[in-house]
Order: C-alpha cells, then structure tokens, then sequence
C-alpha cells in the first residue's frame, strides 16, 4: 500500500471516528500516530507524539489563546458588558426592527471582548430575545438575530480562530487580527440592514417601540457601558499601532479587564477563581484539538496527500476563483457536522497548500475561512449557536422557528461573503497599512 492511500484511509477513519462522537483531538492524534507508524515505523510515531505536544504547548504565540479566554471570561461574570442591550435599545429603538438592530450591535460590541460565539448568543438569547417577545416580534426574528450575531465573536477580533489560523498559516497574528475588522462592521451592519428592509417590507415582524427617552437616561446608559469600549479599544488600538503584539495584547486585555472589574468594585475572589478555572478547562480543550490536527499535518505531509490533492486541483487551470469555491463547498458541508476550531485545524493542511499554489494572499484567504466558519454555526443540521439559543431559550421558541429564523441571517452572511471575495481590499486595507 503506497503512502497516499495510506493518508486518504486515515483521513477517512479520523471523519468516521468525529462522526462516531470520539473527541476531535483524540481522533486524530490516534489516527495519526498509527497513519505514521504504518508509513515509517512506531518509534518514529511515538518520537512525534512525545515532541509534538511539548513543542506546541511551549510555543510563546499561543498563550494569547488562555489570556483572551481570561479576558473574556472575566468581562462576563463581571458585568462589564451589563446595559449593553438596554442601551442600545434607547440608541437604536426608533429605526424598523430597532430591538434585533440593538441585538445586533450588541453582540457585536461584547464579541469583540469575548471571542466566543456561543457565549455571545448564549448571553443576548436570555437577555433580548424575551425584550423583543414582549414587544410582539416575530419569534424567529427574536430569535434568529441573536443566534447569527453571536458569530460574530469568530471575524471581531481578538478572535481565538483568528490567532490558530495566524499560527498554522505562519502569517501575522496581528495582520489577521486587523483584517477582521472592517468584514466583522459589514456584516453587522449587513444584518442591521437586512432587518430593515424586512422589517420596512413587512412591518408585522416588529412592531415599532414608542419608549420616550430622557437626555438623562442616554447619558445613564453610557456610563454603564463605558468599560467594554475601553477594554476592546484599548487591545485593538495597541496591536494596530504596534505598541504591543497580539501575544502581549492577550495579557493586556486580561490585566485590563480585571482592573476595569476592580474600579467597578464587581471583581470577588469566588468570580477570579472560577474565571480562571474556566480559561484552564477552555485551554486544555482547544490544546487538545489543536495537538490532534498538528499530527495530522505531519501525517498529511508524510502521506503526500495535500500534495497530491493541490497538484490535481491546480491540473485542472483552477483560478483563485475556483479554489475559493471549492473550499466552500468543503466547509459549508463540513460546518454542518463540526465544530467551528476542528473544522479550521482539520483541513487547513489540505486547504493551505491549494491557496498558497494559487498565488492568493494567506491573510485575506484566513478571513475567507473565518466567515464560512460563521455560517457553518447557524447552518443545520448541527448549528452550535442555533442549540444554544434554544437551550438559553428554553420552551419560549422551538428549534424549527430558530432556525428559520437565521435562514435570512444565512443569505445575508452569503452576500458579504461575496463581498470578501471580490473586494479583498475589504479586508486588507488595515493590515497594508500596518506594514
């Protein structure tokens, strides 16, 4: 058996064993140990598996992964993101769907401090979608707008997707990091604009809200959200002006949140000690995923099958056009079945090679794949930020209105995607200017 079909049986027993619900990790490290085994020999497997893990976990880069964790998580228990909603419910009430434009603009503030997806539809699912039940909306806009804004925790930066991509991809955390940016504010500002028109066309789906507003509240309003801001300005603005790396940022976002928690007197040893357990448990799972799929490349390279896949793809005369497209039908299939950080590792080094072959620019290629990872948490039939609504939910929507609901957000995320992929000075307009 030669060594290519030895990489395509393994790649196919790593599919069958995550389908079979065996951790992603564990898969593929295991497939991967006995896939380099059967190729050179079980000490050479066993020499990997011993070096791979302490290489990786020693790597400087990456403890921005457990420090934006720990910002995240702390900005959350602390209440740093409290009011996000109300005030941009007086902010933004008045426009059609002012309510689902408030949600959107609200998950896509406290994305940009947290970094997770599910924790952003999960918060937001408990907080606005019973506001705006209340005021007679369409359940599956009520619902719908909190479980796809939520994915904007993944494009936003500081995004744990964007920092493993930046790793494996050997480009510039930083550059990925600024990227994001511009392509997070269009689709939140797609979303806003889809719930308009919707909304102007079909005015039953929200209700207009007639809430009068005082100077006095609006200014109450922003002096309970004045710490999100800072915290997420303070990290950005650092990295785009190069005062500190996206590594460094990672304990300054983390030491700034803690102080911004202690100036509000909510920062308490029992929120610390679970924060921190938290970033530990969340560590340790992403490391695990990410040891898998680093076996995985060596196993792939000694197999030679990215190679082979990319030299018969680019046989074929495909354009950079054409490997965009086949990327997305990879990941629009797979997102259906797997989590957004085992999707990305999985097949970055098959994608990876196809792009760099290509002649396309890595980093407007990672945003590219940020984005289908989006869709790939609203899409069914897993839809992780979907369930999690639901769950947040409870019996107010049911799972089929859920996802109805997000089908709008679907085709809107597919219109900025096109977008992405026939201006990339979209997403490369900030980190040119960086160099």
């Amino acid at each position: 058996m030669d060594n290519v079909t030895i990489g395509f049986i393994g790649l196919g027993a790593g599919l069958l064993l995550i389908a079979l619900r065996v951790p992603i990790g564990v898969a593929l490290g295991s497939v991967s140990f006995l896939g380099i085994a059967t190729i050179l020999n079980a000490r050479a497997a066993w020499g990997m598996l011993t070096a791979v893990p302490f290489n990786f976990v020693g790597d400087w880069n990456l403890t921005a992964i457990p420090m934006f964790l720990l910002m995240g998580y702390v900005a959350g228990a602390t209440g740093l993101s409290k009011g996000l909603f109300s005030a941009a419910r007086i902010f933004l009430s008045r426009l059609p769907g002012g309510l689902a434009v408030a949600s959107v603009g609200a998950c896509g503030l406290l994305s940009a401090a947290s970094g997770s997806s599910v924790a952003v539809s999960a918060a937001f699912a408990r907080i606005a979608t019973p506001e705006m039940l209340r005021y007679r909306y369409h359940p599956g806009l009520a619902s719908g707008v909190v479980a796809a804004a939520g994915t904007l925790g993944s494009l936003i930066p500081p995004s744990i997707l964007m920092i493993l991509y930046g790793y494996v991809a050997e480009v510039s955390i930083a550059k990925v990091f600024m990227a994001g940016f511009l392509p997070g504010l269009l689709s939140a500002l797609m979303f806003a604009a889809m719930i308009i028109i919707r909304v102007k066309l079909n005015p039953k789906l929200a209700p207009p809200v007639d809430d009068t507003v005082s100077s006095a509240e609006k200014l109450a309003a922003l002096r309970e959200i004045w710490p999100l801001p800072v915290l997420i300005i303070g990290v950005l603005v650092g990295i785009f002006a190069g005062f500190f790396t996206p590594t460094e940022a990672g304990a300054v976002g983390a030491l700034l949140s803690l102080l911004l928690a202690a100036t509000r007197r909510s920062l308490t040893w029992p929120i610390l000690k679970r924060s921190l357990l938290l970033t530990l448990a969340g560590t340790a799972s992403i490391f695990m995923v990410v040891i898998g799929t680093v076996l995985l490349g060596k196993f792939m390279a000694l197999s030679t099958v990215p190679a082979v896949i990319t030299q018969w793809f680019m046989g074929l005369g495909a354009s950079q056009l054409a490997v965009i497209v086949a990327v997305s039908v990879l990941y629009l299939i797979l997102g259906c079945f797997l989590d957004s950080i085992g999707l990305l590792l999985l097949t970055l080094p098959i994608v990876l090679p196809m792009a760099r072959d290509s002649g396309m620019d890595l980093i407007w290629f990672g945003i590219i794949l940020v984005k289908l990872l989006e869709l790939g948490l609203v899409t069914p039939p897993v839809g992780l930020n979907v369930y999690v609504t639901k769950s947040a939910l409870g019996s107010l929507v049911d799972l089929t209105t859920i996802f109805r609901g997000v089908g709008w957000f679907v085709v809107t995320d597919l219109i900025t995607l096109a977008l992405l992929v026939a201006f990339p000075w979209i997403s490369l307009v900030l980190p040119n200017m960086m160099s």
